[in-house]
């Protein structure tokens, strides 16, 4: 069963299916698609219900770990965070994450980061992490930087999204062990 862990002002918790639509009202912003890797735009009717569906499947199997990224106080959902393409094999995983418009710029993109980053390692032996964001995409850049990743490349016109070709940052970290050292 897919835990909940806690940050300072953050509780990173499974999703239910009641939060549903709050995820449409916040991933389905132009400016988050605009931003992100996967997420439509118009975001589709039905799409944050059969989204949430695959979560517990998903981390039962060894997959996937994805957490809403809610208050600590007030539980309002402000976004999602995951750890993406698990391989227990080679220790490492692949981190997204999005954070509703009206929550950026506070930190809490960063502070979800670096606690999953912490559950990842401590939790689930990864020492690995990748990330990756659209290159214009500066805050996310800024996000992972601020957690201890370290930009690894710049793939220059690497995908078509939305009409454009999108330039790709690489960002990476690798711990030691389950001591949650960064090696540089």
């Amino acid at each position: 069963m897919q835990p909940t862990i806690t940050s300072s002002r953050l509780r990173l918790r499974p999703f239910v299916a009641t939060d549903a639509g709050d995820v449409r009202r916040l991933a389905g912003d132009k400016r988050i698609a605009d931003m992100t890797l996967a997420i439509p735009h118009p975001y589709p009717e039905g799409a944050a219900e059969a989204w949430i569906a695959t979560h517990p499947d998903s981390y039962e199997g060894g997959k996937e770990a994805t957490f809403a990224i809610t208050l600590m106080d007030s539980g309002e959902l402000l976004g999602a965070i995951s750890l993406l393409d698990i391989s227990r094999e080679h220790a490492r995983a692949e981190l997204g994450y999005w954070v509703g418009v009206e929550h950026w710029s506070k930190g809490y993109c960063t502070e979800a980061v670096r606690r999953l980053l912490e559950f990842g390692a401590e939790e689930l032996g990864i020492t690995r992490f990748v990330g990756r964001c659209i290159g214009r995409n500066a805050a996310s850049a800024q996000v992972m930087v601020k957690a201890g990743m370290l930009q690894e490349g710049h793939l220059r016109q690497h995908m078509l999204r939305q009409g454009r070709y999108e330039d790709m940052l690489l960002f990476g970290l690798v711990l030691a062990g389950r001591t949650g050292v960064a090696v540089r």
